[in-house]
């Protein structure tokens, strides 16, 4: 991908910028690998919000699909929430000067956000269910087999210790995913990329990014709390983070305390048969009611 934005660039950064080009390319391609992501015959909807990563994720897709050896299909689709002041040109602008298939979706959800949720709450959460169902009902219609995000790794990392600190719950956003209806695979090629390398690849990319009016303006939220609580911990303890997100794939269910997901009751079974480890334990039998 050599264009205009890459040829102004001296000698070294230019030898840089290939290097996070492709870190960011093995990156998407480990992590469509690892979780079959992405296979062939597929029409993969990228949802594009205007901002660096879905620029990125879509940049990075296009370039393998020229070299994937599987063929797939690349649609990428913007939600129009009829925010005041959207800059609906550049979109349109940037896509079709890409070659890329695309599709603008015009739905005012933005009335209905400013209208629900009072002044100076939180607004990302109905924001974002919103914009998820308008999406779901265009790939339903439109015969998309998976929906692309631009989710990275320290999206996942937030969203996981959101989730602990404030929901009670040890879980984040998967790499991969059915939706609640089993309609929709749900899909996040960015899940192995630093956001620090994204944010680098846009800026050198030079890409027309559209800032979010609505929830990006939006200060204090516990979001931004996480992201500078990891960032110290990255900055005291370099590798914490890297260490944090391998930590996501290695569960090992018999060392919590998730009665549904392991079956605690049923451990004394496996007393001294030395047949299976403890975390081999049938869980589809069920749980045994011991004290009641």
């Amino acid at each position: 991908m050599v264009d205009s934005a890459t040829l102004a660039l001296g000698e070294k950064q230019r030898y840089e910028f290939n290097k996070l080009q492709k870190r960011l390319r093995r990156q998407v391609g480990e992590a469509i690998a690892d979780y079959r992501m992405i296979e062939a015959g597929d029409k993969v909807m990228v949802c594009l919000s205007g901002g660096k990563d879905s620029y990125t994720l879509l940049d990075i897709l296009l370039s393998l699909q020229m070299s994937a050896p599987v063929r797939f299909e690349i649609v990428a689709v913007n939600l129009d929430q009829k925010q005041p002041g959207f800059p609906e040109h550049i979109l349109p602008k940037y896509l079709e000067s890409r070659g890329v298939p695309f599709d603008i979706i015009e739905q005012d959800t933005y009335s209905i956000v400013k209208r629900v949720v009072p002044e100076g709450k939180t607004t990302c959460g109905l924001c974002s269910r919103l914009r998820r169902g308008v999406l779901y009902r265009y790939a339903a219609e439109n015969g998309i087999t998976k929906i692309a995000l631009g989710h990275h790794r320290d999206d996942i990392l937030e969203t996981f210790f959101l989730n602990l600190f404030y929901g009670g719950a040890l879980k984040a956003m998967p790499p991969k995913l059915l939706s609640d209806d089993r309609r929709h695979v749900v899909i996040r090629p960015l899940a192995y990329c630093k956001e620090r390398d994204i944010a680098a690849y846009a800026e050198v990319r030079d890409f027309p990014l559209i800032p979010c009016n609505l929830c990006g303006s939006q200060e204090n939220l516990q979001r931004q709390a996480m992201k500078a609580m990891l960032a110290e911990w990255e900055k005291r303890h370099p590798g914490r983070v890297e260490t944090i997100f391998t930590a996501l794939g290695n569960v090992a269910p018999s060392q919590l305390a998730d009665r549904a997901l392991f079956d605690f009751a049923g451990l004394e079974r496996l007393r001294g048969t030395g047949a299976a480890s403890a975390g081999e334990v049938d869980t589809a039998a069920g749980l045994e009611v011991l004290f009641l």
